[in-house]
C-alpha cells in the first residue's frame, strides 16, 4: 500500500528497521540520547558505537534532546547512511499535547532529512512501545503530519517508508493510510 505526495511515495513494510538502506532512518530515541530498549537499543546495537559517540558529543552541545525534537549523526555499520533522532511523547491519555508533540516528532525528522538533501526516510511507529501511545490513533498522526509535510513544500524527499516491526501495528498503519488515501 502506498501514497503518492507530489513526487515522494508515501509506502509501509513489515520489518526490522536496522536493515533499511534509506539514505536515513529514524530513532524512537529517549531524551537521553544513550540508547535504550526496542527501536533505539536495536539501532545502537546495530549501528555500533560511533552512533553513540556522535550521541555523546551532541549531548554536551545541547544537553537532553526535548520532546518533540530531532537531531541527526551517521549511521555506523549499518546499510542507511544516517539516523535521525526523535523523541515521541510517552502516552498520559491524550489531553496533555501528545498528538502535537508526536506530529512535532515527524515534522522535524523530516526537516533534517530535507536539510541534508536526502531522498529516502524510513520511520518507525514513534511512541507506540513502552511510551504506550495508542497504536491507532499514532498511525493516523504519523501518517497525516508526513502527508502534510510533503504537501507543504517542495523537498528532496521521494521516498517515505514506515517499517513496523509486527503484524499488529502494520495494520494499524494499514487502516489508517486506506482512511487517508479515501480522503483525498
Amino acid at each position: 500500500m502506498e501514497m503518492i505526495i507530489k513526487k515522494a511515495c508515501i509506502s509501509l513494510k513489515q520489518g526490522d528497521i536496522t536493515r533499511e538502506a534509506a539514505d536515513a532512518i529514524v530513532n524512537a530515541a529517549n531524551s537521553s540520547l544513550m540508547g535504550g530498549g526496542g527501536v533505539d537499543g536495536a539501532i545502537h546495537r546495530a549501528g555500533g558505537p560511533q552512533i553513540l559517540e556522535e550521541c555523546k558529543q551532541i549531548r554536551k552541545q545541547k544537553g537532553c534532546l526535548p520532546t518533540g525534537e530531532a537531531v541527526i549523526t551517521m549511521a555506523g555499520n549499518m546499510k542507511a547512511h544516517f539516523v535521525i533522532h526523535t523523541v515521541g511523547p510517552v502516552w498520559h491519555g491524550g489531553n496533555s499535547g501528545e498528538a502535537d508533540l508526536l506530529a512535532s516528532a515527524y515534522r522535524e525528522s523530516l526537516k533534517l532529512a530535507v536539510e541534508n538533501n536526502l531522498k529516502s526516510i524510513s520511520f518507525p511507529s514513534i511512541s507506540t512501545g513502552v511510551y504506550g501511545y495508542p497504536v491507532g490513533e499514532a498511525a493516523e498522526i504519523a501518517l497525516r503530519a508526513v502527508v502534510d509535510f510533503l504537501q507543504g513544500q517542495d523537498t528532496t524527499l521521494e521516498e517515505v517508508v514506515f517499517v513496523l516491526y509486527d503484524t499488529r501495528t502494520y495494520s494499524a498503519y494499514e487502516k489508517a493510510l486506506s482512511k487517508l488515501c479515501a480522503s483525498k
